[in-house]
């Protein structure tokens, strides 16, 4: 075990000895895949830059093309909303009309009650002072004028009923 761990320390004492080497060697390497990278990306033409711009110049045409999408659709809707006001004001002025020329009219069709009720009365008093003045008036011969009137009726009467039958 002695043994491993000498060699274990010459190893790493190495390479704390030579830290520069390390380094430069690493450096070089960084260095040696950037430039290959570079290399390739101009050897093929693509680079993820342009494309990466493109496709963020991209996003925002169509995030704005949305932008004025929604402005339309909200003036659109603004515009239909304002309209449902206007006929909505409309409808309710026209029921106020309604309202009052149904007030008037009850109170019309009231005044024209009270008015039947009124000669409905009066008519009532009529019949009665009618049928009272019937009692109290003595009954007497029929009127010549009466009996002549009925005997022309029932000669005319059986003049047309003949004419029919024959």
């Amino acid at each position: 075990m002695i043994e491993l761990n000498h060699t274990r320390s010459n190893g790493l004492t190495r390479i704390g000895s030579q830290p520069i080497a390390l380094a430069a060697a690493v450096f070089v390497a960084l260095v040696a895949g950037g430039a290959s990278i570079a290399l390739w990306r101009g050897y093929t033409g693509t680079s993820p830059e342009p494309d990466r711009v493109v496709a963020v110049r991209q996003l925002q045409a169509r995030t704005a093309q949305a932008s004025e999408q929604l402005v339309e659709k909200t003036k659109g809707l603004e515009a239909t909303q304002q309209e449902s006001i206007d006929q909505l004001q409309v409808v309710q002025d026209q029921l106020q009309t309604v309202r009052r020329l149904l007030a008037a009219q009850q109170a019309e069709t009231r005044k024209l009650a009270e008015q039947v009720g009124s000669l409905t009365g009066a008519i009532d008093g009529l019949r009665q002072s009618f049928a009272s003045a019937q009692t109290s008036e003595p009954a007497g011969p029929p009127s010549v004028r009466k009996s002549s009137v009925k005997k022309k009726r029932s000669a005319v009467s059986q003049r047309k009923r003949a004419k029919s039958r024959g």
